[in-house]
């Protein structure tokens, strides 16, 4: 069904004259005239009659009207639906209780008027950014496992890194300490049934184990966070690593501690991934709100490497990036080699 004679129909119902829709639709009458015909004879009834007072609505057309109205209602929430500025902002993250999922949350309260659709069924970063590519979704938070290089064309990635912390039951040797540093974690059972082969956290966990001689338990099957916090709170010699801003809830009993790994930190390097042209303007406000760089400005001066940093250690020049955050130097992090620049701020 044309869409244009419908619309053309319903402006001639409002108005009760075809010279008054006409001028509505900015049209000739002769071309709204035009229209109704070609409607009436696609349906096979007469919609309207004339009268010395302009056209008046037939009883077919009385019928027609409701759903006429709801065409071009449908036609205008699915143009909706994919246009930027109208529809919601798709934004991958790999579940509700990570660091981007409460960058998101903050971006929201933020900005309330502007709509977000979470997804959480993308398992790895090469889906994820095919995603992105294709534009299924507007943006990603995933570890960049590839050079910036080799990303497809026109995506692009920048890092905002989560600092670890290890998180032990209340008799855990450590449980006490008021920060550790990864040597000291040497030794100790790091327990981690939520890492999945061949992702981008499998691939983080792995180095950050060789780099560190740690042992990082991956067996067992994953029955979530819950399960794992009441099994880490029951055995003195279990330990895991969570994220900074990782949302953990335990029932008091547990008295587990979080305790902040220093020396330097390991970070896990979440990048913010979406398509240059993408004129989504949530996406820019995104940015803005998460204190990345204008893709499109100019290129600020590079910062020269840290001195004293550990062979095979990445120096970030500052601490994690955070909403609101001011330019200076921070700790030290650890990041794998093929973790994505830091974006300069």
């Amino acid at each position: 069904m044309n869409l244009d004679a419908v619309r053309t129909f319903v402006a001639v119902a409002d108005a009760g004259q075809f010279q008054d829709a006409a001028a509505d639709l900015s049209v000739t009458q002769q071309a709204v005239s035009k229209r109704m015909a070609g409607l009436e004879r696609d349906l096979g009834v007469r919609l309207f009659g004339r009268t010395a007072r302009g056209a008046r609505l037939t009883a077919d057309g009385q019928a027609f009207l409701p759903h006429a109205r709801a065409l071009l209602l449908a036609e205008q929430r699915a143009a909706d639906a994919v246009r930027p500025g109208r529809r919601a902002l798709r934004v991958d993250v790999i579940n509700p209780r990570i660091a981007p999922a409460r960058l998101l949350s903050a971006f929201h309260d933020a900005h309330p008027a502007l709509g977000l659709e979470v997804v959480t069924r993308l398992l790895d970063a090469d889906e994820a950014i095919a995603a992105v590519a294709s534009g299924a979704i507007d943006v990603s938070f995933r570890a960049v496992i590839r050079p910036a290089r080799q990303l497809p064309g026109g995506v692009q990635a920048a890092r905002l890194d989560e600092p670890l912390q290890i998180l032990t039951g209340p008799a855990h040797e450590l449980a006490g300490a008021a920060a550790v540093t990864p040597a000291e974690l040497a030794g100790y059972r790091i327990w981690m049934p939520a890492i999945v082969p061949g992702t981008e956290w499998a691939a983080f966990y792995g180095e950050l184990a060789a780099a560190f001689g740690l042992t990082i338990d991956a067996g067992d099957p994953n029955f979530g966070t819950d399960a794992i916090a009441d099994a880490v709170a029951a055995d003195p010699a279990l330990a895991t690593f969570v994220g900074e801003q990782t949302r953990l809830h335990w029932p008091a009993g547990h008295g587990l501690r979080r305790i902040p790994v220093r020396d330097p930190v390991p970070a896990y390097p979440h990048s913010l991934i979406w398509r240059r042209d993408n004129p989504h303007p949530a996406l820019a406000a995104l940015r803005r709100h998460l204190g990345l760089p204008d893709p499109d400005g100019p290129a600020p001066p590079s910062r020269p490497a840290r001195p004293g940093t550990p062979a095979g250690r990445t120096p970030a020049g500052r601490s994690p990036a955070r909403p609101g955050d001011a330019a200076g130097p921070g700790p030290v992090t650890w990041v794998p080699p093929w973790a994505a620049p830091l974006p300069a701020r």
